[in-house]
C-alpha cells in the first residue's frame, strides 16, 4: 500500500510499484493502481520499520517511510497479504545503514507571496490562454513569480472562479452518484500520488477534534478534513485537447491539500460529465464553457 499525504489530507492506494523510472531527481512509477511523480530533491531519510499491532493475535505491520529534511513525510510503503516478503526483505538488506545518522531541522520560514502589484497579471493571462499542457501551469507560476492561488485570483474569472468549501464533499458526493471517473492528486512535497478511476464509498465521519470526508474504496482510500479548507478554486487550463478543469483545495496556510480532475488520456478532450458536475458545485460561478 503507497501513502502520501500531507497535513490534511492522506491518500492510499493498494496495487504493485511498476514502470519505476528517474531521470535525475525526478522519478516516476506508471502502473494501473500506484500513479506516482517523486521530487528526490525532498527526500531526506528512510527507515524499515516494524509496528507491533494492537492484537496480539495480528502479525506486526512493516512498512519503509521516507521523509524530508523537517521529518515531514513524504511517502510511505506497507506490506500487505498479497507482498512479496522476500523482495521486501531484499529491499531492506540491501540498503539498511544504521549509520545514516539522520539529524532534521525547522522549516524555513515560507517565502511570503509578491504583492499583486509587482505581478505582470496581463501577461500571465496571455500565457495561460496561450498554454498547451497542463504542466506547462507550474512553469508559468514560476515564470511570473506568483503563488498559486495569488495566479488564480489574478485571473479570476477568465481562467478561475471560487467555490464554496462544501464543494469537495459534493465533488465527491456526486462522482460515486454519476459512476463518474475521476482522478485525485495528493502531494507531500516530494511525491504527487494519483488516483484515476470512480470512487464509490463515500463516508463523513465527524469527531470532536476533526471533520473528515472519506473515499473508502477497495485498493483506494481517501481522507481529507473538511474542516480545514479554507478556499476551493475551480480553475481552466487550456491545452491542445481543450481545456482541462481542475478543482483545487487549500488549508487555512495557503497549502494544497488535494487537486481533482475528470479521468482522462493525453489526447483526449476531458468529459462533458465532469464539466457538468463541476457546474453545479456549491459556489460556483457560471463557467465559460457552460453557456
Amino acid at each position: 500500500m503507497a501513502l502520501t499525504r500531507n497535513e490534511s489530507t492522506v491518500h492510499e492506494k493498494t496495487g504493485v510499484y511498476t514502470h519505476v523510472s528517474a531521470t535525475g531527481p525526478v522519478g516516476i512509477a506508471l502502473g494501473e493502481d500506484i500513479d506516482l511523480r517523486l521530487f528526490f530533491a525532498q527526500w531526506h531519510a528512510g527507515f524499515a520499520v516494524t509496528e507491533l499491532a494492537n492484537d496480539p493475535a495480528k502479525p506486526p505491520s512493516r512498512s519503509l517511510q521516507f521523509f524530508n529534511a523537517q521529518g515531514r513525510a513524504v511517502h510511505k510503503v506497507f506490506v500487505r497479504e498479497a507482498t512479496d516478503i522476500a523482495a521486501f526483505d531484499a529491499v531492506v538488506n540491501r540498503f539498511t545503514q544504521p549509520s545514516a545518522g539522520y539529524v532534521f531541522g525547522k522549516a524555513p520560514a515560507p517565502e511570503a507571496a509578491r504583492p499583486d502589484a509587482d505581478i505582470d497579471a496581463e501577461g500571465l493571462r496571455e500565457a495561460c490562454a496561450a498554454m498547451q499542457d497542463t504542466h506547462e501551469f507550474f512553469g508559468l507560476t514560476k515564470k511570473f513569480g506568483v503563488e498559486r492561488q495569488q495566479s488564480f485570483r489574478l485571473v479570476e474569472g477568465q481562467f478561475a472562479w471560487r467555490a464554496a468549501p462544501q464543494a469537495v464533499a459534493r465533488l465527491l458526493d456526486e462522482a460515486a452518484v454519476d459512476g463518474l471517473p475521476i482522478m485525485v492528486f495528493v502531494g507531500s512535497g516530494g511525491c504527487i500520488q494519483i488516483h484515476t478511476g470512480p470512487v464509490r464509498n463515500i463516508q463523513p465521519l465527524d469527531t470532536p477534534r476533526a471533520q473528515w470526508i472519506n473515499v473508502l474504496d477497495e485498493g483506494f482510500n481517501l481522507h481529507l478534513r473538511t474542516d480545514m479548507i479554507a478556499s476551493v478554486w475551480v480553475v481552466e487550463k487550456p491545452t491542445a485537447d481543450g481545456v482541462v478543469t481542475s478543482v483545487e483545495a487549500f488549508d487555512h496556510a495557503g497549502e494544497l491539500m488535494a487537486m481533482f480532475f475528470g479521468a482522462r488520456k493525453p489526447g483526449k478532450p476531458e468529459l462533458q460529465g465532469w464539466r457538468d458536475l463541476v457546474a453545479r458545485l456549491p459556489g460556483v460561478q457560471e463557467l465559460a464553457h457552460a453557456a
